[in-house]
Formats: C-alpha cells, structure tokens, sequence
C-alpha cells in the first residue's frame, strides 16, 4: 500500500485530501498544515491524522503531495527529495525560476516520480481530441475568472495563465522565438488581468488572454490548422471539430453544404466528440500513485512544470517591461 502524506489543508488541499480517500492502492497516512482552524476543520470532516512536524510526515510517507502555498513548495519539496520521496507539486512548480531549475536536478538525482499538478490536461474536454492529429498554427485562450482574493499572492500568469501555457506547450513542439504581454493590477498587488501572445519557430501563434476580475468564468480554447478548427470549453466540458471536406464524402448529421463560387461543392464538417465524463483531480493523482506502483512516467513531469514556469516568467518581464515604457 503506497503512503501519502499531504501538505496544505486549504481549499485545494481540501479536495486533495478527499480524492486520495477514494484512491484505492494508497493510504493516506496524514497531512501536514500550520493553521490550526483549518486542520481542526479537515480532522473534524475527512478523519484523517494531523502531523505537526514536517518531517517525520515526510518520513512516514512513500510519497507526498504538495498544495500549500506556491511561496513553500520548493522548501517543502527539497526535503522530499532530499528523502528520496516521490511527489505531486500543484502548479505553479515553484516561486521563482531559480528554485524550479533546482529541482528539476534534485529530481534527476533522487531518481524518483515527480508529477506537477497542471489539472486542466486532465480535463475531459482536452481528452476528448487527443485522438486527433493536432498541429495548430494558431491559438486563441480565454481564461476568465470573477475575483477571489485566494490565489492573489501571484500574478494572473502564475496563477490561471499558466493552464494555458502548459496545453499550449503541450500541443506545440516547437521553441519559443518571441513573447510580447501587457496587463494591469486592478484590485491586488500583481497583475489581475493580462494578454500574451507566443511566436514560436515553427510559425504558431498563440494569443492568451486571463483575468480575475472578470463579471463571468470562461474557460475556451480556439486551435486553428491547415485542415481544421477545434474548440475546446474547459468549463462546459464540450469539444467541437469544424472540417471542410469535398462533396459527396460521408456526410455527417451537421454537415454544412457550402458553395465556393466556382461551382465546386463542398461541405463544412461539425464534429462533436464524445466528452466522458470524469473527475480530473481525482484522475490526475490516481495516475501519480499507478506511475509509482508500476514504474511507469508521469504525464506532466517536474521538466514540463519548469518550462510553463520558465514562458510564464518570460510573459511576466515583458508584461513589466511593456508596463514601464507607457509609464515614462
């Protein structure tokens, strides 16, 4: 039986908690949280063990599952480590780029499993077309959310634009050539809305737009090729694939017939892909502990997690920098 320990009781701390009591193959042996309201609060709900000292969880447990605050991941991680205990760190990695590098070696040294908790991979709308041979060349991402002081104490980038980032990364194999971004600090002390937009070598374009102070959630994705549009609603959970195809293939149940002028026939193709419904948290940390028992990788590995980080610094100085020119 695989031992977890978790730290961090907050909100997402909470469902995590939650999650791997459901999790069969696991045990969860305690978790490891500061303020005393909100342990008292997890004792009282979920029944599970309150460890006071850091370690002798860290100690206790085969791997440990980090949802505290981003600013203590990488000192929470590196005693992990430093242990040779697997982890599962929520997104974003780390606080700083410097800390995210370092554990990018620790992990290599300890030799151990290291997933980063970017959930919206798991997402059933995302899984939904990977079946299909995704090569965009141009993206467009909002991600709007109503303000919540919880999260606040990092940029909009680090903490909704980063999802974006990483599907992104994830979808384009290809460097990055040029990042330019703007945003603006409405009711906190970072940056709560903001719009980047990558150029990578390969020509795709991604334009992504986040925001906390929006009057509505909103969670799309636009992915535009050669051959296809998709879109994705992450918080609706449904896909859609628009194709044109000649006249007189199959014909499907929203197929369009569209004239071109020249009296060619074809037809607009709609797509809408079966979205099976499951719970992404729940999905994403059952498949951590599974890359454990069955030495199998990660689908989101410590690497990914530092390359989301690493774009999303890069939105973050040139946001800055943008600012700074149209301050003079």
């Amino acid at each position: 039986m695989l031992k977890i320990g978790v730290f961090g009781a907050g909100h997402l701390g909470k469902i995590h908690i939650q999650q791997w009591q459901q999790i069969g193959e696991v045990e969860l042996i305690g978790f490891y949280d500061p303020d005393d309201t909100q342990s008292e609060a997890v004792i009282a709900k979920y029944n599970v063990v309150r460890y006071t000292d850091m370690n002798s969880l860290i100690e206790a447990a085969d791997a440990i599952d980090i949802v505290s605050p981003t600013t203590s991941h990488y000192d929470i991680a590196k005693r992990c480590l430093l242990s040779s205990k697997h982890l599962f760190i929520e997104k974003p990695l780390t606080y700083t780029l410097e800390e995210g590098m370092e554990l990018v070696q620790l992990v290599k040294e300890a030799n151990v499993k290291c997933q980063v908790g970017h959930v919206e991979r798991y997402n059933p709308a995302f899984i939904a077309v990977g079946e299909q041979l995704l090569q965009p060349m141009f993206i467009e991402a909002h991600r709007l959310a109503q303000f919540n002081p919880r999260g606040t104490d990092v940029s909009v980038i680090l903490d909704l634009m980063i999802h974006d980032i990483d599907i992104v990364l994830s979808l384009v194999k290809s460097p990055v050539k040029r990042i330019s971004a703007s945003g603006v600090a409405v009711l906190s002390e970072t940056a709560d809305i903001a719009n980047a937009r990558i150029e990578f070598d390969n020509g795709c374009v991604a334009n992504l737009t986040s925001s906390r102070i929006s009057l509505k959630n909103m969670r799309k994705m636009r992915l535009f090729q050669r051959d296809a549009y998709i879109g994705i609603d992450f918080l609706d959970k449904t896909t859609e694939i628009v194709r044109l195809k000649e006249d007189g293939a199959a014909a499907g149940p929203l197929d369009i017939p569209l004239e071109t002028g020249a009296g060619e026939k074809k037809v607009i193709s709609v797509e809408i892909p079966e979205v099976m419904p499951l719970n992404a948290i729940k999905t994403e940390l059952s498949e951590f502990a599974t890359a454990i028992i069955k030495d199998r990788p990660v689908r989101i590995s410590v690497y990914d997690g530092y390359q989301a980080m690493d774009v999303a610094h890069q939105v973050l100085k040139k946001m800055s920098l943008h600012n700074e020119q149209h301050n003079v």
